[in-house]
């Protein structure tokens, strides 16, 4: 079985593949972190959604990063995980 990390290896070589995960790289910053936050105080996307009063499938659509989830969303996620919601813009 081919590991994504290998594919995506051989993909970058392709000028398209890579301006299209370059565009998308804030929304993957997004979802590792939702993932990170998750993990760090050891719950299940299950467990995650029933403190934040939502569903299982909402929190695998933010962690798989095909959603951009609200600043409301992310300050419930902060709070669900013990976590301080932080957003920065940095220069380029």
């Amino acid at each position: 079985m081919t590991k994504v990390r290998d594919l995506h290896k051989k993909w970058s070589k392709d000028p398209k593949y890579k301006k299209a995960y370059k565009d998308l790289e804030d929304e993957f910053a997004v979802a590792q972190a939702i993932i990170e936050a998750r993990t760090r105080v050891g719950l299940t996307q299950a467990q995650l959604a029933k403190r934040m009063k939502t569903t299982q499938s909402v929190i695998a659509r933010l962690e798989s990063g095909k959603g951009r989830p609200s600043t409301t969303t992310l300050q419930n996620l902060a709070r669900a995980t013990g976590s301080r919601l932080e957003i920065r813009l940095v220069p380029e």
